[in-house]
């Protein structure tokens, strides 16, 4: 992967590039783009024809696109009467959420909105965003589907409907505190005070921005403008089954941030390693293996079973620290010395504590379960200490 992702490219006027510091109430707006070419003009067309001449505002495009996007972005721009810029992507890591942080990290203006380049979210309502956040002093200002005045009618059909309601449905359950005020957290369309905004504390995977920024950022006042959710100007929807595995991930990530509930999810992915390692154990003893020489194998596939979802659900941001192959030989070292573990606590409880083989075993596995969490945090996913060479 190459260390310089981003190219910019300052569009249009020279004299109306975008400024190195900001004005009061300055707006700059966030537009993630991938293959949004029949749409761009028509949408600077509208966003010219919304914003008041009073506002200092810029527009920040951040592109993945692998069609002509940013030539049609370039031409476009010389039309408008604002400053239009491009940062253009070489590798899309995070997806629409990490170009958005990228975005976030550029931005100098009092005010960041976010909005889509197909014209679902309507461009006239950035005024009044802005306007909302500047009259009750909210940090973050949602354009919701779902309050009085709102409508998702541009959702084709009744399946995106049924996903969409049910994933705001599991969001607002699993975030009551963070979410609170927000009728619409998937929604894509919102301002929010870039003194609000702690970019490096963000870990986007996929396109739910919203989301993280408001469960890692917690800003402290939310308002809400309603919004109906437009029909696609123009091409389709990068709404994919890829991108719902990528949401029930981030969704993982952002729930077991804490050290608690990570502890938690380490144990119920514990648990769930029981389906593979009786399946594995029945295949093979059923295929003639020795018992005795059955249950290591079968562990081995539990133990694997809770790599891969431990990896993916609970660790995902610290896999960088260390070589797949290391983690794997890392966690299966740990997962089996679990066993050997095991057995020397029971006889230890049992023969110098006095206690009965039900209770001594039952306090085994919590102490060892413990351990290994722990010891899966500080061995396998911490990053290493980097190493210090004596100088004379």
């Amino acid at each position: 992967m190459s260390e310089d992702l981003w190219t910019p490219h300052a569009l249009g006027d020279p004299e109306l590039s975008p400024p190195h510091t900001s004005a009061p109430g300055s707006v700059t707006l966030i537009i993630p783009t991938f293959n949004e070419a029949g749409n761009i003009r028509e949408l600077l067309a509208r966003l010219g024809a919304a914003l008041p001449a009073h506002l200092p505002c810029e527009v920040l495009f951040v592109d993945d696109s692998t069609d002509d996007t940013p030539a049609v972005i370039e031409k476009a721009a010389r039309e408008c009467a604002f400053p239009v810029s491009v940062l253009h992507r070489e590798s899309a890591g995070g997806g629409l959420g990490g170009a958005v942080v990228e975005g976030l990290g550029r931005a100098a203006t009092d005010w960041i909105v976010v909005m889509d380049a197909d014209l679902q979210h309507p461009p006239h309502l950035v005024p009044e965003l802005v306007g909302e956040g500047e009259r009750t002093g909210a940090d973050l200002v949602v354009a919701s589907r779902y309050i009085a005045g709102g409508s998702r009618a541009g959702l084709a059909g009744s399946y995106r409907i049924a996903v969409s309601r049910g994933a705001t449905w599991l969001t607002k359950g699993l975030f009551p505190r963070a979410l609170r005020g927000i009728s619409d957290p998937m929604s894509g369309f919102f301002a929010i005070r870039r003194a609000a905004v702690t970019a490096e504390a963000l870990r986007p995977l996929g396109y739910k921005i919203l989301l993280e920024l408001a469960v890692r950022c917690r800003p402290a006042e939310v308002a809400e403008v309603p919004f109906v959710f437009q029909d696609r100007y123009s091409g389709e929807s990068k709404s994919t089954a890829r991108e719902g595995m990528r949401f029930l991930a981030h969704l993982a990530a952002l729930r077991s941030a804490s050290t608690p509930a990570r502890m938690i999810g380490f144990g119920l992915i514990g648990l769930s390693g029981f389906v593979p390692n009786l399946l594995a154990l029945w295949a093979l003893t059923r295929a003639g293996m020795n018992y005795l020489a059955a249950e290591v194998v079968a562990n081995q596939a539990g133990v694997l079973w809770n790599f891969l979802l431990i990896e993916t659900l609970l660790f995902r941001d610290r896999r960088h620290h260390r070589r797949r192959a290391d983690r794997v030989g890392r966690f299966a070292l740990l997962a089996n010395a679990d066993l050997l573990l095991r057995i020397p606590l029971i006889a230890v409880f049992v023969a110098r504590l006095g206690m009965a083989v039900l209770p001594a075993t039952a306090l085994a596995l919590v102490t060892t379960f413990v351990l290994r969490f722990a010891a899966t945090e500080a061995l396998v996913y911490l990053p290493r200490r980097a190493v210090r060479t004596n100088r004379s």
